[in-house]
Parts: C-alpha cells; structure tokens; sequence
C-alpha cells in the first residue's frame, strides 16, 4: 500500500444522551452520565480512523498525544481527521495528525499519532 504525507481522511459522529447513558452503564458511572462527549469517545474516532481507513487494517497504535482543549457538546457533529505528516517506511512508522471539530467549528481536541504499518512503503 502507498501512502503520501498530507493524505487524510475523517469520520462525523453526533453523540446523544442516550450514548451518554450506555456509555455511564458501560463505564461503572453509577448513574452519573457525562453531560459532554468524554475524551475516551472522541480518542475512539481517531481509533477507528486509524484501523479502518488511514492506514487501515493492519495498523498498530504505537503512541497518541491528545490534547482537550473545548468541551464537545451532546448532540452536536464532531469531525473526527486524522493527516499522514511524516513516513519512515524505513522503521513501518506513520505519524499522523489527529484533530477533532464541534459543528460549531471550535477545535475540540487535537494531537498527534504514531503508528506501526508492516507495508508503509510497498507499492
């Protein structure tokens, strides 16, 4: 598979109060649902991004730098992107940026990736 530095691809998902509760269940929240998109919901965008469609199946998460800088609001679409900046076919590695928008166009969360990809530079 080939890869270029500046491909990118994304993922839109609105979470609701009702994903809040599942995921409140799911976590041993006792009730107490989030009145926000927790940043384990927003950081498992960047995963499926990741696994499913850049780089793909066959990826493995070696390192994620996640930094929160707005709260993500229920109900509103957050644009989850991930953008290939550096390749070392050399080492399989991929870096990659990760950012995550509120429908508002706030930046929510932004970061940064590295992963392990066995055919990084095959052709």
């Amino acid at each position: 598979m080939t890869f270029d530095i500046g491909q990118t691809t994304e993922v839109i998902r609105t979470y609701t109060r009702a994903d809040m509760t599942d995921f409140a269940r799911q976590a041993g929240l006792d009730g107490d649902v989030p009145q926000t998109v927790p940043g384990p919901l927003i950081g498992a965008l960047f995963s499926y991004l990741l696994g499913v469609k850049l780089p793909g199946p066959g990826t493995n998460y070696l390192k994620q730098d996640m930094r929160f800088l707005a709260d993500a609001p229920l109900g509103e679409a957050l644009t989850a992107s991930v953008t290939i900046t550096r390749l070392r076919p050399e080492k399989h590695l991929v870096d990659l940026e990760t950012v995550c928008m509120s429908e508002s166009g706030t930046r929510v969360c932004e970061g940064r990736a590295l992963v392990y990809v066995e055919d990084v530079g095959k052709a």
